[in-house]
């Protein structure tokens, strides 16, 4: 016993084995060689790297080679060798475990438990590394038990390649040109807008060869390297301009909210889920990125109301031409068109708005490093506005969700041009290799509408909307009288745009002229604004008073919540986040069940006629009876089940009070017997 004075002996054990070791799965036997694509290179490798798995906070993980090539860095562990039990939605050029040189958006090397960037040389070499990407996917890498000069191999390889200024030839993307075979034709029914015929039909189809005709002043880029091809259109004709410089966000106020809007989604840990998830909604509205959908929203609303309301074309002027433009008019033509709400026309407006329409996609998604003042996320604005529509409305969309993630995760794959030039012009330079004398080259790029590059046809089902109420087709009496109320305007650049060395018949005081007068003189043929302040909101709640029609004008709700987060981009690597067994997926597989049986009723009933069913409503397959099903679906198929987190103690006593769910594991509905 001890005495009333003594005290209790402190522990004295010491564990000499760390938790790595603790929940060790010991290194692969067998070598695996990663999949390397045509043109793509190994650089680099290091063994016996322990990759942490990020929803566990108890350093349970799994040893393997982490590589890096001149396209992807990549973890191959034994797994990886293994073809079973593959998820139904997998991608064939980027894996699980393979991130593009592209995607890599910033390198922490950790010191003694504290994280330093690393960027540049490197004097010190850590002994673990974290790599934060684009697509907010977060790998920790443990280099303790790897040889010390492959750790330097592997560290500065993987820090030269994806972190330092290239040139645009040094890309991937001209390394898998010359060497994949040229067997897709990759337009899908899209609409590349890189022939004249193209821009006609376009025109033909919205009734816009009435007043507008295409002209070849621009051909071989004599005038502009910007603009492909030109459209003439009346001098004198009643517009209303709108600046959008100054009504909505600078590029650097969205560059500012949406690197503060990820950082709610770069998750180490659970533990750091579970910290933020206490402020989520306070955190959320910090950032301001929400707002900057709204007020984006907005303004196309307000365009859509010129257009609709009160029939007059609208002129949007921006600095650039080819960044805020874009996505306005990228939006009005959803909101007003119902053909750019299928998956073809959809593709078919990007090509036009943003591809051929000259958007920076090298300086805006920083592909080449050379400065992060020209980055901006003006494309994932886009789809985060189109999200919105889709969620709202998702009957007058043929494409889902999921779809807009893969797109916005194509964003970052060189192995497609769509996102990987600044315009045209660039484009065709590149592909020829030398001048634009030349009509062909020896690359041929692909592009990225072709999506049975990266998916086979049962992963593409996914895609399509099987709800997608699609629009009736019209007979032959109804189609001469149908007719395009409006017709596209298109943007005019507010400053002058570099002179080309090749400047054909204009000179520089020409262009000044033409400034000017498109600036000042023409002001007096513009109609001003003699609406009332409150002309918005009567159009607005005008429009949401009546039945929707989905195949007309959408106006997307925009007053307190309804703007949300798109979840299953920003949310689909965190397993926390996930709800087993529920959400929408468990919705839409039951609908799914109804709709089989349905069309298997319809089938008998043809038969009886000799007429089969033709098939026109898209089916996906969705693995009901899986137990890993969740309502991150189909991107949570690539995750393992998350273990319940190890909170703080702090965090628990402000929990302790509260009916929390976090403190039990989530409930697995089983959806399989309900749906056999």
């Amino acid at each position: 016993m001890l005495g009333g004075g003594a005290r209790a002996a402190k522990p004295s054990f010491v564990s000499y084995i760390s938790p790595e070791e603790i929940h060790i799965k010991e290194p692969i036997e067998k070598e695996v060689n990663p999949h390397l694509l045509p043109g793509e290179l190994l650089l680099c490798e290091a063994s016996t790297v322990y990759k942490y798995m990020q929803e566990d906070g108890s350093n349970r993980g799994t040893y393997g080679k982490l590589v890096c090539t001149n396209f992807k860095i990549s973890f191959l562990d034994d797994d990886s060798a293994s073809d079973d039990d593959e998820p139904e939605f997998k991608n064939k050029i980027v894996g699980e475990n393979d991130i593009t040189l592209q995607c890599v958006d910033q390198i922490y090397g950790v010191y003694d438990e504290k994280k330093k960037l690393l960027t540049g040389q490197l004097r010190k070499y850590p002994e673990r590394l974290i790599i934060y990407c684009k697509d907010l996917r977060v790998f920790n890498f443990c280099l303790r038990y790897t040889k010390e000069e492959e750790v330097k191999r592997i560290v500065s390889g993987i820090v030269h390649h994806s972190q330092t200024p290239k040139l645009l030839k040094r890309l991937f993307l001209f390394s898998y040109a010359s060497a994949a075979p040229n067997n897709t034709d990759g337009r899908n029914q899209t609409v590349m807008f890189d022939t004249l015929e193209d821009w006609r039909d376009e025109l033909e189809r919205t009734k816009g060869n009435v007043k507008y005709k295409t002209v070849t002043t621009n051909e071989g880029y004599r005038v502009s390297e910007k603009i492909y091809k030109t459209i003439s259109k009346p001098p004198y004709e009643l517009l209303k301009m709108d600046d959008l410089s100054s009504s909505l966000p600078s590029l650097q106020d969205i560059q500012t909210a949406y690197t503060r809007f990820k950082q709610l989604f770069l998750i180490d840990n659970s533990t750091d889920f579970w910290a933020t998830d206490v402020k989520w909604f306070s955190l959320l509205e910090s950032t301001n990125w929400l707002e900057i959908i709204r007020r984006v929203l907005k303004k196309a609303i307000e365009v859509a109301e010129c257009l609709e309301r009160q029939h007059t074309n609208v002129l949007l002027i921006e600095e650039s031409a080819s960044d805020l433009c874009c996505v306005i008019s990228s939006l009005v033509q959803v909101m007003m068109d119902s053909y750019s709400r299928t998956k073809s026309g959809f593709q078919s407006l990007i090509q036009k708005e943003w591809v051929i329409g000259g958007h920076g996609f090298l300086e805006r998604c920083n592909h080449l490093r050379k400065s992060e003042k020209e980055e901006a996320p003006v494309f994932l604005l886009l789809l985060n506005c189109v999200w919105q529509l889709v969620q709202q409305y998702p009957p007058a969309f043929e494409f889902t969700e999921t779809y807009l993630t893969v797109l916005s995760d194509s964003l970052y794959v060189p192995v497609f041009s769509t996102f990987f030039f600044n315009s045209q012009h660039q484009r065709d330079t590149s592909a020829s290799g030398e001048s634009l004398k030349t009509q062909s080259g020896p690359f041929r790029f692909l592009t990225v509408w072709d999506w049975s590059v990266q998916f086979d046809p049962k992963a593409q089902a996914f895609l399509n909307n099987p709800f997608y109420a699609e629009k009736p087709k019209l007979d032959k009496s109804q189609r001469k009288t149908a007719r395009f109320k409006h017709q596209r305007q298109l943007s005019l650049p507010l400053t002058q745009p570099k002179p080309s060395t090749k400047r054909g018949f204009f000179r520089e005081e020409t262009d000044h002229l033409i400034k000017n007068i498109l600036g000042k003189r023409i002001g007096k043929f513009i109609n001003s604004s003699d609406e009332p302040p409150n002309s918005f909101r009567e159009f607005y709640e005008s429009w949401h008073s009546k039945p929707v029609d989905y195949h007309g004008l959408l106006l997307p709700r925009i007053d307190g919540p309804e703007i949300k987060v798109w979840a299953q981009r920003y949310l689909r690597w965190i397993p926390e986040a996930q709800l087993h067994g529920g959400g929408t997926i468990a919705i839409t597989a039951k609908i799914l069940d109804l709709m089989e049986e349905v069309q298997s009723l319809q089938v008998k009933m043809d038969e009886k006629h000799s007429q089969a069913v033709s098939g026109d409503v898209h089916s996906v397959t969705t693995p009901r009876n899986s137990a890993r099903l969740s309502s991150l679906f189909p991107f949570a198929l690539l995750q393992r089940q998350s273990v319940k987190p190890a909170l703080p103690t702090s965090t628990w006593k402000d929990l302790e009070d509260e009916d929390d769910l976090v403190k039990r594991d989530d409930e697995f509905v089983d959806l399989s017997g309900d749906m056999s």
